[in-house]
């Protein structure tokens, strides 16, 4: 049987919900077509994420290994290509580190794409009619941190291990004072379980315009 690692940050900010954690929980322990989804709850901490994320790796022994964050404002499931090699947090993390201008991994590449053949799994979820589109920057807060984190051990340590980062909208309890465009938790935990699933059946993504103009 085939596993996916399926992480989720634990609130952040003046948070009290993640939708991230709340998505994955929901997937912890499902088989789909002989692939079991293992949910894994992380903290919105530098440095700290990467560790528990690469102590699930050693434990779990997955296949696939996808982290999901909350990215408020966007209107889509957005996987996400790349992961740069920077820290430049706008706030602090949820220990009060708040990093400026500082590399992940000291003489570490500038970037790491990812493996997850992201095309394919955006269009199987626009398939199932769940709105999702290509991400090219998951930011410079814990979340970028962590794709990266990641991708370096997997490319250090499990080369044959596939990995990435999805980021996800609110869901719309979080929206009630502010009006931000929301998602549903069970549209994002259908969205979810889908490329999930593509991310291990399928080697090599589809070539399919993704891009945008700024």
């Amino acid at each position: 049987m085939k596993k996916v690692l399926l992480t989720g940050f634990d609130p952040f900010g003046k948070e009290t919900i993640n939708p991230a954690l709340e998505a994955v929980k929901q997937l912890d322990g499902l088989v789909v077509d002989d692939i079991e989804l293992i949910a894994l709850e992380v903290p919105t901490v530098f440095q700290k994420s990467i560790e528990v994320v690469q102590n699930g790796i050693e434990k779990h022994n997955p296949d696939v290994v996808i982290c999901v964050g909350q990215a408020g404002g966007r209107t889509q499931i957005t996987p996400e290509r790349v992961a740069v090699n920077i820290d430049d947090a706008r706030i602090p993390d949820n220990e009060g580190n708040q990093p400026i201008d500082e590399p992940i991994v000291e003489g570490g590449p500038a970037a790491y794409w990812t493996t997850l053949p992201i095309k394919k799994m955006i269009q199987e979820m626009r398939r199932a009619g769940v709105p999702a589109a290509v991400s090219n920057t998951a930011g410079t807060f814990v979340c970028n941190h962590l794709f990266y984190g990641v991708m370096h051990h997997l490319h250090e340590q499990a080369p044959h291990v596939r990995g990435g980062f999805i980021h996800i909208p609110f869901i719309p309890e979080q929206t009630l004072e502010n009006g931000a465009a929301s998602m549903s938790l069970d549209v994002i935990v259908k969205g979810l379980k889908g490329a999930a699933v593509i991310a291990v059946k399928v080697k090599d993504d589809i070539r399919d315009g993704g891009g945008t103009l700024h």
